[in-house]
Parts: C-alpha cells; sequence; structure tokens
C-alpha cells in the first residue's frame, strides 16, 4: 500500500518528490525518504514519521539534483523501524543504487533464504532488499539486464522505482495489483507516481498508466524514455485501491475513485431496502458510498460524524491499541442531530470489527435510537498477501463470524456488506479484479 513517486529530467526533483508524497501521505505513515542524484552522485535522506516530520527546508537543499525519487511506508513485510525505511540505497559494482517498491514478495522469505545461505548480509526486514542484493549480485554490466533478472526470480505485487547514476527503472507487475501512472511535468521532466492526486499537487499531466508487466527506462537529459514489455500482461488490479487505499481525488486504471465509491454506495442502497431518518458515513473514507446509497435511496444525508484530521488512519496503524484510543479521538458524533433518530451508517469495509465496534457505541451514546451498518465492499474473508495488513484469519472477523454474528458483536440492529458482483459492476466489469480478500482467490502462488 505504500506510495512511491520517481522524478527525471526537472529542476529541483527532491522538492517535486515531496510534495508528491505529501500528496499521497495517506499510503503510508510510518516513515518517508527521498533519493536525489547531483552530478552523477546519489544522496539519501529518510526517516520515521510523516513527510513533514521526516523533511524540512535544510534536508531538502541537501538532495540537489533533476533526479529523484521517493518512498511513504506502510510495513507489510519488515517491522516499523528506522531501518526499514526507503529508498534503500547502495554501492554496488556498477556503482550507486537506490530503490524504492510498493507491494509484496510471496516469496520473499525463500529467495532471503537462498540469498542469505550465498552470504548475503542484510541490514533491514524488508522484501525490498531481496531486489537490491538480487540486482548486486549478478554479473550483467548492464543495470537494465540486472533488474530483469531480479525480476524472474521474484513473486507478488510489486511497483518499483529503480535509481542509477544516469537513470530511473519503473517496473510494475504483471497481474498490475497496485497502481502506478505516468505524468509530465510543466518543466518538460516526467513524473511516476502510485496515485494520480500527486500530479495534481505538482501540476503535472497525466499521460497514462504504467502497463502491467511493463518497464519504463527514463535516462537524464533525453526527452524520450523507452517502454519494454517485460511480461505479458494479465492485470488484477486490487479492488481495495477504489474500496479504501486511494484517494477519492485519484483516477485508478481510468476509473474516478469518488465516482466508484459513490456507485457502491448506491448498489448498497438497491441491496438494502430500509426505512431511516438519515444516512450517516463515517468520514472520510465512507462519505462517497454514503452520497451514493443516500441519493439512490432518497433519505437524507447527514454529517452526523465529525473527524479530527489531525489524527491518522486506524487500519493502518500497527498495534490494536493504537487502534481503539484513536477511534474515539478521531471521530466524535452530534447528539444533537443524533439524538432519537434512526440512521444508516455507511463505512467502506470492516476488518477486524474494533473500530465498527466503537462506532456504534459512540453513535448510541450520541442517542441513536437505530443503527443500520451498511458496508460498501464484500466481508473479508481470506488474508490478503499482496500488500494489505491482513496477514492472518484471525485478524478477519468475517473469516470467524457470519453476519450475524458480527452484527451483534459490534452492537448494530442490522448489517449488510455488498455483494461480490455489485462491487465488480460499481467498478466495471469489463476487466477482472484482485478479490482475493473476499473470494481466496490467490492468483500469485
Amino acid at each position: 500500500m505504500c506510495a512511491i513517486v520517481g522524478v527525471i529530467n526537472s529542476q529541483d526533483a527532491a522538492k517535486t518528490a515531496y510534495y508528491a508524497l505529501f500528496s499521497m501521505q495517506h499510503r503510508g505513515q510510518e516513515a518517508s525518504g527521498i533519493s536525489a542524484c547531483d552530478n552523477g552522485e546519489i544522496l539519501t535522506h529518510k526517516g520515521k514519521g510523516l513527510v513533514t516530520e521526516v523533511f524540512n527546508e535544510s534536508s531538502l537543499k541537501t538532495l540537489k539534483g533533476d533526479m529523484a525519487i521517493g518512498h511513504n511506508r506502510y510495513a507489510t513485510a519488515g517491522k516499523n523501524s528506522g531501518n526499514d525505511s526507503q529508498p534503500i540505497a547502495a554501492n554496488y559494482s556498477l556503482g550507486q543504487i537506490s530503490v524504492v517498491h510498493n507491494g509484496n514478495l510471496v516469496n520473499k522469505d525463500e529467495v532471503r533464504g537462498a540469498l542469505i545461505d550465498e552470504g548475503a548480509i542484510f541490514q533491514s526486514n524488508m522484501d525490498t532488499e531481496n531486489i537490491v542484493h538480487l540486482i548486486a549480485r549478478n554479473h550483467s554490466p548492464h543495470l537494465q539486464e540486472r533488474i530483469t533478472a531480479a525480476l524472474d526470480k521474484i513473486l507478488g505485487a510489486y511497483c518499483l522505482l529503480v535509481q542509477s547514476r544516469h537513470k530511473i527503472f519503473a517496473i510494475r507487475d504483471k497481474y498490475g495489483v497496485r497502481p502506478l501512472s505516468l505524468g509530465r511535468l510543466k518543466d518538460g521532466g516526467y513524473i511516476v507516481a502510485s496515485e494520480t492526486c500527486a500530479f495534481d499537487l505538482v501540476e503535472a499531466t497525466f499521460i497514462r498508466d504504467v502497463r502491467p508487466g511493463e518497464m519504463l527506462v527514463f535516462e537524464n537529459g533525453e526527452d524520450e524514455f523507452e517502454s519494454i514489455q517485460l511480461f505479458e500482461p494479465e492485470p488484477r488490479i486490487c479492488a481495495f485501491e477504489y474500496i479504501y487505499f486511494a484517494r477519492p481525488d485519484s483516477v485508478v486504471e481510468g476509473k474516478s475513485v469518488y465516482d466508484v465509491r459513490k456507485k457502491m454506495g448506491a448498489a448498497l442502497a438497491r441491496q438494502s431496502k430500509i426505512k431511516a431518518d438519515f444516512v450517516v458515513p463515517v468520514p472520510d473514507s465512507g462519505v462517497p458510498a454514503a452520497l451514493g446509497y443516500a441519493n439512490e435511496s432518497g433519505i437524507p444525508f447527514e454529517l452526523a460524524i465529525v473527524r479530527n484530521h489531525y489524527v491518522g488512519r486506524t487500519f493502518i496503524e500497527p498495534t490494536q491499541e493504537l487502534r481503539n484510543l484513536k477511534v474515539k479521538l478521531k471521530l466524535n458524533p452530534m447528539s444533537e442531530v443524533l439524538k432519537g433518530k434512526s440512521v444508516v451508517v455507511v463505512d467502506d469495509s470492516i476488518v477486524r470489527g474494533t473500530t465498527s465496534k466503537k462506532i456504534v457505541e459512540l453513535l448510541r451514546h450520541a442517542g441513536a435510537k437505530e443503527i443500520h451498518f451498511r458496508v460498501a465492499c464484500p466481508e473479508l474473508k481470506f488474508p490478503e498477501r499482496y500488500g494489505i495488513d491482513t496477514p492472518s484469519f484471525a485478524e478477519l472477523i468475517s473469516a470467524n463470524k457470519t453476519c450475524d454474528e458480527v452484527c451483534k458483536y459490534i452492537g448494530a440492529d442490522t448489517l449488510e456488506f455488498l455483494e461480490i458482483d455489485d462491487l465488480v459492476k460499481s467498478i466495471g466489469d469489463e476487466r477482472e479484479y484482485s478479490l482475493v480478500s473476499f473470494d481466496g482467490n490467490y492468483f500469485i502462488k
């Protein structure tokens, strides 16, 4: 779920990367970093925390040059430590290299074990370091060939940016599980980023999505880039990008995230005929779906829960204790609006159930008479192995309880989830998606 960005042939590339990372802060809050190349030397600054906490005017001034790559970290492999922040920069036989990665390698343990047996020494717990070692231990005189050979040994969902002293390579796995888009900056440079919302902030023009299985090669000082189709595409964009991960103002694979979420809410309303005084979104990710529900059902829309925007996203916090506290810190229901009312509460998903339980408790305390909980995605019954923080069945409430049992656990009067078919229709049923959390189809073995 991490955010990655690459900027090439653009003045103050690191500063552009900084603003792009800022706009994609929602994709990872644990650490941030940027590598920039100036006069053939790669310099890196990174650390734990938000983009604005890791960087300041002084640190950005040290990152000179017209090439840069950056990363916001969301831990799915590795630990929440300073050593596990990216980019990973290293010296090897061809010079300097820096790598950022968004996704999850399903064979990371096997690759890491083989590398250690061959004498490799690891400095972090991240699967990204596997890629650096595979590149460094190859004997080809050309970096591009080394990258291609490394990709033949890894399996999983990945978007990669590899920076050398003169080039940036942008690669997306053949399934395109995680998004990656290409844009053009006003000064003629290029930008590659996880989401198009980054382009809006830096005033870049969207060109196209990087194709599944494609490698783009950008060279310092060259206006044109090279496109190489490394693998036959088997597109399976992750449906959770539309449900939760991506910002609503992003366009993922040609689909407006905001419009898709409204369609999900409308589908929920058609599926669930219920009377209520108004529809209440769980802010902020539940707002578009709640609007769609209200528009389709004719039930008024009310912002009856106020969010404190200075608290991070509960789902991506690493410990349960922090999640429980942050629900109360983040969300405050308005008793003046809710008292004695029957409400439809729309949220984007239920993962562990703890957040939903706290929300229902807060709404009851605020005086809500009836709470009909509606979820704009199907039941999450399977661990996701391609970059989402649901590593075990034990953490997924719907893998262990029926819908009625989940309803009783969270304390709602009624509970309904969006059906898988309605989810696919809402996004667009002209293609296939990664739906492993819902159907258990692990298409990357």
